[in-house]
């Protein structure tokens, strides 16, 4: 994350005698990106964190992945899914995947186990419900519209708080995910032109400290042999023992009602909506808007391929006008990959001259290699979404 944060109790200086009320020493834990050569928090324990007493294999729920053969637009129809009694983490539907990230859905109404995904940052979308994060780092409250990044190896749970299971989009990437840099300055603070700040940015405030003994924690890993692998590590005491922590890597969420949209005379193309990038992928927020002035605008977009990318838009509110007559809903999911020139139905040109304001709320993840379908997307595919360019009225 851009900036810095500090929350708990810390010594004045790094790597000095810090010691708990019994005199004997905190255990300090240095996390950080690239070695130790870029961003990183420095986190105090009262126990030792590399204390585990088992550590075991552990067989995740399976999916498989095909390529998009043949080569067509798909809409996946999240709400068709199964119902509620899963939870954020292992009741993942995976639904798009390539080598860089693995895009899927979740509708949870239990807590997760605690997990620490060491392949890569999370981002995480809610679209319904309410969640609290809890980790090393501290919690976080969560509502509908807020994203969230989990950096690496950040050892967290996911529980709902509400009444109503808890939907969430989520992006798992190989590498790490942030802010564009064209948002950045050199020393990492937001800039003028960004559609947000470090003012609309929440991170943990308070240290979270939870007792415990021979603790399970769920631990994703990179595999040579497979790619990925999970193992069950034990914990001789509970990984939220930190009492302090400072530093600029942690895990922060940000409002999509928060993005502020950049808006033109004419149509604006896709990059004004990014809000992150990550390793050969960017996520972009579709958010109500003032659409184009000039007096002779078309206001939705033009017909375009993009021929590096595919584009996978995610529908979480509001009225998609181009989409119109497509089967388009609430939950939905469009991919349109490279290689498929896409843009409005049919008509939606021609109804949008004149109008001045979209009311309209989308997640979207440009990836510029091929998404792969996994088993969930075929599950809840509508098998005639690409063909309603022609048979539209």
């Amino acid at each position: 994350m851009p900036y810095y944060r500090s929350v708990g109790e810390v010594p004045r200086k790094r790597h000095t005698q810090f010691r708990q009320p019994d005199g004997s020493l905190y255990t300090e834990e240095l996390m950080g990106q690239e070695g130790f050569s870029a961003d990183s928090s420095l986190l105090y324990h009262r126990y030792a964190p590399t204390a585990i007493v088992a550590a075991e294999e552990f067989t995740p729920p399976a999916y498989t992945r095909v390529p998009n053969h043949p080569l067509k637009p798909r809409h996946l129809r999240t709400h068709k899914l199964v119902g509620a009694g899963a939870d954020p983490v292992l009741g993942r539907r995976h639904l798009l995947a390539n080598d860089d990230v693995r895009i899927g859905y979740a509708l949870a109404d239990r807590p997760s186990p605690l997990y620490r995904n060491a392949t890569g940052d999370e981002c995480l979308y809610v679209e319904a419900g309410t969640l609290r994060l809890e980790s090393t780092f501290g919690a976080l409250d969560l509502v509908a519209g807020d994203y969230v990044v989990i950096p690496t190896s950040t050892v967290h749970r996911l529980v709902p708080t509400g009444d109503t299971p808890v939907r969430l989009l989520t992006v798992e990437a190989t590498g790490h995910i942030g802010p564009p840099r064209r948002y950045l300055s050199a020393r990492g603070q937001f800039l003028e032109h960004s559609p947000y700040c470090e003012r609309d940015v929440r991170g943990p405030d308070a240290p979270l400290l939870v007792d415990g003994t021979d603790v399970e924690v769920l631990v994703r890993h990179r595999s040579r042999a497979t790619g990925t692998a999970w193992t069950r590590h034990v914990y001789a005491h509970h990984p939220f023992d930190v009492v302090g922590w400072d530093g600029h890597q942690y895990p922060w969420a940000f409002s999509i009602h928060d993005f502020e949209p950049i808006t033109g005379r004419i149509h604006q193309p896709p990059p004004v909506h990014q809000t992150f990038q990550g390793p050969n992928f960017v996520i972009c927020s579709f958010v109500p808007r003032k659409v184009d002035y000039h007096p002779d605008a078309i206001p939705v977009p033009y017909h375009h391929h993009n021929v590096d990318s595919d584009e996978m838009l995610f529908y979480t509110g509001g009225n998609y006008e181009a989409r119109r007559g497509s089967g388009i809903e609430q939950g939905s999911i469009s991919l349109h990959p490279s290689g498929f020139t896409h843009g409005p139905q049919p008509g939606a040109a021609e109804r949008s001259i004149g109008v001045d304001f979209f009311d309209e709320l989308a997640v979207m993840v440009d990836t510029f290699r091929p998404l792969d379908l996994c088993d969930a997307a075929v599950e809840c595919e509508d098998p005639g979404y690409a063909w309603t360019w022609t048979r539209h009225p």
